[in-house]
């Protein structure tokens, strides 16, 4: 997954607008005017924080090295994905789904 890929999958979601409320280098998502992923741009490989249930961001984090507890975020609802191909694409919209719906809600 690359950034466009990203961009146009997050684009996708029903309701989902795009931002730099925090400046021109970290895009950002939001529906019903809170964020559901932000992706700072000058970042490589490319990285993204989601929301996540408490539960599963520490399930994630001990299956893959790639997923941190999220940068500057709340470590406790939030991770940092370092999208380097160790993760199925599959999966990575999987998180960006699981943070849409937590967000949505």
């Amino acid at each position: 997954m690359n950034i466009e890929q990203l961009w146009e999958y997050c684009k996708s979601k029903p309701g989902a607008q795009e931002g730099f409320p925090f400046g021109p280098q970290t895009l950002v998502f939001k529906v019903k005017e809170k964020i559901f992923l932000l992706a700072p741009l000058e970042k490589q490989p490319l990285q993204f924080n989601v929301k996540c249930d408490p539960e599963k961001a520490i399930e994630l984090r001990e299956k893959y090295l790639s997923v941190l507890p999220g940068y500057h975020m709340n470590k406790k609802l939030w991770n940092t994905i370092i999208v380097d191909g160790s993760i199925p694409v599959n999966e990575l919209k999987e998180f960006i789904d699981d943070s849409y719906l937590l967000v949505s809600r």
